[in-house]
């Protein structure tokens, strides 16, 4: 397993273990598969994040060194762009600036003499804490203004109790596992896990696992033709390429019709690339982002509602606001795939993190019966053997696609979104 122009593992720093390449793409697809999982996963607050994504990132503090630990961060992040396509939405700024900074103070604390102390509790609940704070900083700037902090107590208490949460977690994990005692150069194998006792962890990834496995309905099997035929039609580089141009022209244009035409454009363009688009819970945040820019009231008074005074300049930036963010989300859902490659190092992880992904998913049946723990290390270890013998190869290039009718179609859609600013409406 070698890293491109790398011979043999990467290097470890004191206290800290050697991983190889193949290893830290397994960690990254474990990072995705969790990512998914947690989606599913009901939550009582729609803000409230368990941050199953980040237990690979706690586990790897053990057996990575700095640049292996900060390349499987790297390889999260986007990763995750890609995946939900999230990369020319506001979310990936989001996700960039509160991953690093949780996982640069989870590697300072795991490199401490006292961790033990800590455990994977205290580094989770730190790495939690800084990663909220982190983007409640940005959501000041980008969302909600002045009034973040009317949503900062909750926000930061959910944190608070999902970091502690996914460090036991992953204290009961790592205490458990075959996989990660082989992986960390642990002589001492822990027991099997046994799945008795109360383990919510175990049963909320089961019931997670049971909903991945269940039969696809009709409307998705709608949704996943609708997804192949706009792969087919599109090459991921040419497809990221014209998000980018409709991207920057929706940010120039400042005009609030033309936002609003422009975001029912994506919220099409999304649909007939088969990304959920999620209609409540899309109304649902654009109201949360005007709501929270109303209590900080600017301009002349609209209405008043009890103590709540709706005024006209707080209403258009909150719904100005709202646009944007929803409508970026809607067009890098469209435009952004999991065929998009990187070059480099991060690239051939990524393709490798992508491909043992889709092995993972193949073998999710492993998650749903008895102990889902015991199930997960299985599935890792075998996973482990598979791809023992298979070099991480430099990131396979996709056939670019230069159909007429999809650079036209392409070239049509940029047309249309530049000539939205030009109706009558928008001006």
């Amino acid at each position: 397993m070698r890293l491109p122009g790398r011979a043999g593992p990467l290097p470890a720093e004191p206290g800290r273990g050697v991983c190889r390449g193949n290893e830290i793409a397994l960690l990254g697809a474990l990072c995705f598969f969790l990512s998914a999982v947690e989606y599913l996963i009901p939550k009582p607050l729609p803000f409230m994040r368990i941050g199953l994504a980040n237990m690979p990132l706690l586990l790897a503090l053990n057996v990575l060194d700095a640049k292996g630990f900060f390349l499987l961060v790297s390889l999260k992040v986007l990763g995750q762009a890609l995946i939900g396509g999230t990369f020319l939405s506001f979310v990936f700024p989001f996700s960039l600036a509160g991953t690093f900074a949780s996982a640069s103070v989870m590697y300072v604390l795991g490199g401490l003499p006292g961790k033990k102390r800590l455990g994977f509790a205290g580094i989770g609940c730190a790495g939690a804490m800084v990663s909220n704070s982190v983007q409640l900083l940005l959501a000041r700037h980008m969302v909600f203004g002045e009034a973040v902090r009317y949503l900062a107590p909750p926000f930061l208490a959910a944190g608070f109790l999902a970091g502690i949460g996914l460090g036991m977690a992953c204290e009961y994990f790592s205490r458990r596992s075959l996989w990660y005692a082989s992986l960390a150069g642990n002589a001492d194998a822990p027991p099997a896990a046994s799945g008795r006792g109360p383990d919510m962890f175990s049963a909320k990834l089961s019931k997670a696992a049971g909903r991945i496995a269940a039969v696809p309905s009709a409307r998705e099997e709608r949704r996943k033709k609708r997804s192949k035929k706009w792969d087919r039609l599109f090459g991921a580089n040419l497809l990221f390429a014209a998000g980018l141009v409709m991207a920057l022209v929706f940010l120039h244009d400042r005009s609030l019709p033309g936002h609003a035409a422009r975001f029912l454009f994506f919220c099409l363009l999304a649909f007939l690339s088969g990304k959920r688009i999620g209609l409540p819970t899309t109304a649902a945040f654009m109201a949360g982002i005007v709501f929270f820019n109303l209590l900080v009231p600017h301009g002349r008074v609209l209405f008043s509602v009890g103590p709540l005074a709706a005024t006209e300049g707080s209403l258009l930036v909150g719904l100005e606001r709202a646009l944007t963010l929803a409508g970026l989300l809607m067009l890098s859902r469209a435009c952004v795939r999991g065929g998009l490659r990187l070059p480099g190092a991060i690239g051939s992880l990524l393709a490798e993190s992508l491909r043992t992904l889709e092995l993972m998913r193949e073998k999710k049946a492993l998650l749903s019966g008895g102990s889902p723990v015991a199930g997960l290390d299985r599935m890792l270890l075998e996973l482990r053997a598979e791809n023992a013998s298979a070099p991480v190869e430099a990131a396979p290039r996709e056939k670019p696609r230069r159909g007429a009718k999809g650079v036209f179609l392409l070239c049509a859609m940029a047309a249309f979104a530049f000539a939205i600013g030009f109706l009558p409406f928008g001006l």
